[in-house]
């Protein structure tokens, strides 16, 4: 599926997401055409799906994260599309994953302090429709957020 120039591109990539098509194409060793058509290929068959940022959200003033496992209404038909719909619009939520197993579903949440996490969790997540249950995990250090995959 794929050589080892494409797994070039993407090692390269995850190193450096940011590096232009110019720099990428010299770093592999191949012409910038061929990186882009290579890329584009890529992109359309699912595997690279663009470029992001990594923002530092304390540098922005989110200096408290917190991870929210929470346990949906079983006996509710549509319990957890309207869990999940309704967890999109919070606008501190950053992150939405999907379990089987004891837990449902984990948020993760940012805020500016305590007193705005508080004010998020009651008048936001309590909220949100069909929790049987919620436990709240407090980020304390990042020891590790890899992106990429061993190519």
């Amino acid at each position: 599926m794929l050589d080892d120039t494409d797994r070039s591109l993407l090692r390269h990539l995850q190193a450096d997401p940011a590096q232009n098509p110019s720099e990428l194409a010299e770093r592999v060793g191949i012409s910038r055409t061929k990186c882009a058509r290579r890329l584009d290929r890529l992109m359309g068959q699912g595997i690279l799906r663009g470029q992001s940022a990594r923002i530092h959200w304390p540098a922005l003033g989110y200096n408290v994260a917190v991870s929210l496992r929470v346990n949906i209404e079983k006996s509710v038909p549509g319990a957890h599309d309207a869990f999940i719909a309704a967890a999109r619009k919070v606008p501190e939520v950053l992150e939405i994953q999907t379990f089987l197993g004891r837990v449902d579903v984990r948020l993760k949440v940012v805020a500016r302090d305590m007193p705005h996490y508080q004010m998020v969790y009651r008048d936001r997540i309590l909220n949100l429709p069909h929790i049987a249950d919620i436990e709240a995990l407090m980020h304390v250090t990042e020891v590790k957020s890899a992106g990429g995959v061993p190519l």
